[in-house]
């Protein structure tokens, strides 16, 4: 008997409408079929041994893929046991994340080497949570003068020969890595990043406006926190920044916590690139899920006060707390978005950026059925992950 189950009354957010009180039809992790609008569910696809989930008048939503994201449940992605694994992607998956990359932060070769490996060592069976696909290297390649929370002491030029063994190694295991593109050898890096399908990425970096765009020549595609940690906007030099905005082939991460980046500022990146320009990331540390207090980031000490991370020893900004559907419901109800154009930022451009977007990131059938239920205040009521119900 094939794994089915049937969604009731729901209303399915789509990428560019939403289909109100309708239904989704689920077999063997897929999504099979899409109800019309204000129907019930033929007699004749009900099978038997069918499970039938009422989504009692709420949302259906695409499960979040968040592509940055350090941690959550008191534990680091640069711990990386299985165990560690396990808790952060438990804990992102209650909140809406169905696809996750561990996200280092800037850290010695070996301490990369550990994450990398561990993921590749958690991933290559199956993962109950979160679905953790590979890693993302933020870091150690960035400018010390836009530090914020990373680690000074780890930060070095590129190093072609740590990617190609790692390739070798743990082959399509790094999905993304975050860069400063004008430190000494930094374009040749992209290159290599290219070459080998991952994702280049601008972060924590002084880049004037041509070095970005000599950079993109070059592969960069990506840029991450935009505004937070890379050189402003100035009327004259446009910067990392201005590049970020203003040139298309650059995918801009945003924080959507209103403590990393004002509600307009927000807006205005979105009018600058569009809703398909900018994806949703929570950037969270350990502790994401977890009360006010002491925790870590790698090796550096944060305090969290009003869920507000900050490095203990200079007050900067240390990751978030933030939770994807947090950061969703801030960008429906502070900067103005509709669940669909949410759902954009929340789901769709992040699968694309990671080339995912043929079988994740939206409702629609032969998709992965990574769906989120939630109810009319945008709060978490169940949550599947390729069909089946993990809440």
């Amino acid at each position: 008997m094939k794994n089915h189950t049937i969604i009731t009354n729901v209303s399915i957010v789509l990428t560019n409408c939403i289909i109100e009180q309708s239904w989704v039809e689920v077999e063997d992790g897929l999504i099979k079929q899409i109800g019309a609008e204000h129907s019930t569910v033929p007699d004749s696809i009900i099978e038997k041994n069918a499970k039938v989930i009422d989504g009692k008048g709420g949302y259906l939503l695409a499960g979040f893929i968040d592509v940055h994201v350090h941690g959550g449940a008191n534990e680091d992605f640069m711990d990386a046991t299985q165990a560690s694994l396990d808790k952060i992607t438990k804990m992102h998956m209650e909140h809406g994340t169905t696809t996750i990359l561990a996200t280092t932060v800037t850290g010695s070769h070996e301490q990369l080497d550990h994450v990398i490996r561990e993921v590749a060592a958690y991933n290559s069976k199956p993962m109950p949570y979160a679905q953790l696909i590979g890693v993302h290297l933020e870091g150690p390649f960035v400018n010390p003068k836009w530090k914020g929370a990373q680690n000074e002491a780890y930060m070095i030029e590129p190093q072609l020969n740590w990617l190609e063994t790692w390739q070798k190694q743990y082959p399509n295991q790094i999905k993304m890595q975050t860069l400063a593109p004008e430190v000494n050898g930094g374009y040749a890096y992209i290159e290599a990043l290219t070459k080998h399908g991952i994702v280049a990425a601008c972060g924590h970096t002084d880049a004037t406006y041509a070095q970005i765009e000599e950079a993109v020549a070059h592969g960069l595609k990506h840029a991450v926190h935009t505004y937070n940690a890379m050189k402003g906007l100035h009327h004259r030099e446009p910067g990392t920044l201005g590049a970020v905005m203003s040139i298309p082939k650059i995918m801009a991460e945003v924080i959507a916590d209103g403590k990393h980046v004002h509600p307009v500022a927000i807006k205005l990146l979105l009018k600058a690139k569009g809703v398909e320009g900018v994806l949703l990331v929570t950037d969270a540390m350990s502790a994401a899920g977890m009360p006010d207090g002491n925790y870590m980031l790698g090796e550096l000490e944060v305090i969290v006060e009003n869920s507000t991370a900050r490095l203990a020893k200079d007050g900067s900004l240390a990751g978030s707390t933030l939770t994807m559907i947090e950061g969703y419901r801030y960008l429906v109800k502070e900067v103005g978005l509709t669940l669909s154009e949410a759902s954009q930022l929340a789901s769709l451009n992040p699968a694309k950026v990671l080339g995912l977007e043929h079988s994740h990131g939206s409702i629609a059938t032969g998709k992965r059925a990574d769906l989120i239920i939630a109810n009319q205040a945008l709060n978490i009521e169940q949550v599947l992950i390729a069909g089946e119900a993990k809440l």
